[in-house]
């Protein structure tokens, strides 16, 4: 699986406007933040939009939040939102289309790749991205407390 910048991007970017809570944030200001494209991010978005993991709020002080809670918002529906299909081979999704589907000796390794993939991404949460740019923040420790 190659994850393209269009997800990259829109993970970043999702979880700069979660860090935002209920206030809506402007891609404009996201877009400064994260040193991205505001008409990329405007792409993004709306198909963010369209899949209901954020909502647009219009007027003097609009521009996107979180629809739904973060722990409800899993890092794989925002991939196969932007991406479509995070499996590595066509044939995981599509096996009828390959000739060689039970009969062929990467198939077991193509479907281990799939299913690990899944699992992380299914396991990561808005809320597990938000905690850990969180912790990104954290000021390092005084010279005197650091582990050496």
């Amino acid at each position: 699986m190659w994850v393209s910048t269009k997800a990259q991007y829109g993970m970043r970017a999702l979880v700069e406007i979660a860090v935002g809570g209920d206030r809506p944030t402007s891609l404009k200001q996201v877009a400064d933040r994260q040193g991205l494209s505001q008409q990329y991010l405007e792409q993004i978005f709306a198909v963010l939009r369209r899949g209901g993991v954020v909502e647009s709020v219009r007027g003097a002080h609009g521009g996107y939040r979180v629809a739904r809670p973060y722990h409800q918002v899993r890092a794989l529906d925002v991939i196969e939102l932007l991406e479509g299909s995070v499996a590595p081979v066509a044939c995981i999704d599509e096996p009828e289309g390959c000739e060689r589907t039970g009969h062929c000796s990467t198939e077991g390794l193509w479907r281990d790749v799939d299913a690990a993939v899944r699992q992380v991404l299914g396991a990561t949460t808005l809320a597990d991205l938000v905690a850990q740019r969180e912790l990104l923040q954290i000021e390092p420790l005084p010279a005197a407390f650091a582990l050496g």
